[in-house]
C-alpha cells in the first residue's frame, strides 16, 4: 500500500492491547491527524465495570451516540485529508453490545443503531491488535486507571474472543493482524520500527506480523 496510499488507518484490539499508544506514535511518524475513543467521557463506564447487568445498555447507547458524532464531523469536515489515524471503528460497536447486552437490551440496541448509522469511509487499512488474555490484564494493572479496576479475567477472556470472531469474518478494508503480545512499541524502538515498516508496506487483504523473538 505504501504511505501514500493511507488516508484512513484504524487500529483495533481490546481494552489494554495498546490501541491508543500506537496511535499516538503513528501520528508522530506520519504527521496524521488523530482520532480517538473517549472512554473517559462516559459516565456509566464506572459503574458498568462495577456492575454490567446494571448498566450495560446507558454504557453500550453512550458509547454509540459518541462514535457516531465523531464519525459525522470526521466525514464534514473533511479530516482524513492527509491522513486520520483512529484508534476505534464504528463497526465493531456491536461487537461489544453482542457481549453486553441481554436479549431484549440487544434488540433495543439494534433499532436504536440501524436508525442512526449511516455509511461511513472505510479504512484505507485496519491493524488489528492481539495479546493474551492474561497480558491484557497485567497491562490494564499496570496503567491503574481507577474505571478498570474491577474488569475481571473471565470478561477479557469473552471479549478476545469476541473480537477474533469479528475479524474472522471482517472484510470490509485491508487487515493487518499482529501479535502484540511480546511487542512493546511504546518503548523499544526496533519494535515500533519494524511494525511501522509492516503497516507502510502492507498491501491489500489479509495479512499478519508475528515478530518472533525480539530484543
Amino acid at each position: 500500500m505504501g504511505r501514500s496510499g493511507l488516508r484512513y488507518l484504524v487500529v483495533e484490539g481490546p481494552i489494554g492491547v495498546g490501541k491508543t499508544t500506537l496511535v499516538h506514535r503513528l501520528a508522530r511518524s506520519l504527521g496524521g491527524q488523530v482520532l480517538l475513543e473517549d472512554a473517559d467521557d462516559n459516565p456509566f463506564l464506572d459503574r458498568f465495570y462495577a456492575n454490567p447487568g446494571a448498566h450495560g445498555l446507558a454504557t453500550q447507547l453512550h458509547f454509540l451516540l459518541q462514535r457516531v458524532a465523531q464519525m459525522e464531523a470526521l466525514h464534514q469536515g473533511d479530516l482524513f485529508a492527509p491522513l486520520c489515524i483512529a484508534d476505534f471503528m464504528l463497526a465493531k460497536d456491536r461487537l461489544f453490545a453482542e457481549i453486553n447486552l441481554t436479549p431484549a437490551e440487544l434488540a433495543l440496541y439494534h433499532q436504536i443503531h440501524d436508525r442512526i448509522v449511516q455509511a461511513t469511509p472505510a479504512p484505507d487499512l485496519v491493524v488489528y491488535l492481539q495479546a493474551p488474555t492474561r497480558v491484557l490484564l497485567e497491562r490494564i494493572r499496570r496503567r491503574g486507571r481507577a474505571a478498570e479496576g474491577a474488569i475481571d479475567e473471565s470478561y477479557l477472556e469473552r471479549l478476545g474472543e469476541a473480537y477474533s470472531r469479528f475479524f474472522l469474518a471482517y472484510h470490509g478494508s485491508p487487515l493487518l493482524i499482529v501479535n502484540a503480545a511480546d511487542l512493546d512499541f511504546a518503548h523499544v524502538e526496533e519494535h515500533y520500527g519494524r511494525l511501522l515498516e509492516a503497516i507502510l508496506g502492507c498491501p491489500s487483504g489479509r495479512h499478519y506480523f508475528n515478530p518472533g523473538v525480539l530484543p
